[in-house]
């Protein structure tokens, strides 16, 4: 089975209500408060890019990346990170398609009309923000570029091939402290950076539920780069 077709199988079954989201994901970033602020992201997978993946291990389909954006350090809400495009729901927006699609327009200068939308996973409270947010799943059909459109939301627009995100060398456990409370959740290292929180948790639970998933380290810690 293709990359795409495991793809929309997994959107089949976010929309059948058979794919649940794993509670250490739903607590984790979390300090106790009421998520309320609707938000939408969009986990954009495509054929790779000219970039070619740094892993030469025979995990999934070498020729697979997914969209991401490291967000600017001036950012009042997770500064610096490593994110997937997208950022709360607007009045104008119908939907939370439409936002995440918006959102990953205003954000990378992507086409929206490009995108395949595969389905919407269940959505996931970020406390710390006070965010409540939906993950939209999507095939770049008819890919465009994408670059910073607006560097006081972005640093840098980048795609990563999703083989290098499975290699176990890449992968780790990031820890945090947030008022009394630990944190551990999953990290990848790519590009020289740090993808946690987050993002990661919703990456690392998406490969899992692919079936792409190998096993890797997690007794491999790092404090979180907060």
């Amino acid at each position: 089975m293709s990359a795409y077709s495991q793809l929309a199988a997994l959107g089949e079954r976010a929309r059948m209500g058979s794919l649940t989201v794993p509670a250490p994901l739903r607590a984790m970033d979390s300090r106790g408060a009421r998520a309320e602020r609707p938000a939408a992201v969009l986990l954009l997978f495509g054929v790779l890019d000219s970039i070619p993946a740094t892993s030469s291990k025979p995990l999934v389909s070498a020729d697979l990346d997914i969209l991401l954006v490291q967000r600017a350090a001036t950012l009042s809400n997770h500064p610096g990170q490593v994110a997937f495009p997208g950022g709360g729901v607007e009045p104008r927006d119908a939907s939370f398609i439409a936002a995440a699609l918006r959102e990953a327009r205003e954000e990378t200068g992507l086409d929206p009309s490009g995108v395949e939308i595969l389905g919407t996973l269940a959505p996931v409270p970020v406390s710390v923000s006070n965010f409540m947010v939906t993950p939209v799943l999507g095939w770049w059909a008819r890919q465009s570029p994408v670059d910073v459109v607006d560097y006081g939301e972005s640093a840098q627009v980048f795609r990563v091939p999703v083989r290098d995100l499975l290699d176990p060398d890449n992968r780790l456990t990031a820890t945090i402290k947030r008022d009394g409370h630990n944190y551990h959740g999953p990290a990848f290292t790519i590009n020289g950076m740090v993808v946690w929180g987050f993002t990661a948790g919703i990456l690392s639970h998406v490969l899992d539920e692919l079936g792409w998933s190998v096993p890797w380290d997690a007794s491999r810690q790092i404090p979180a780069p907060v």
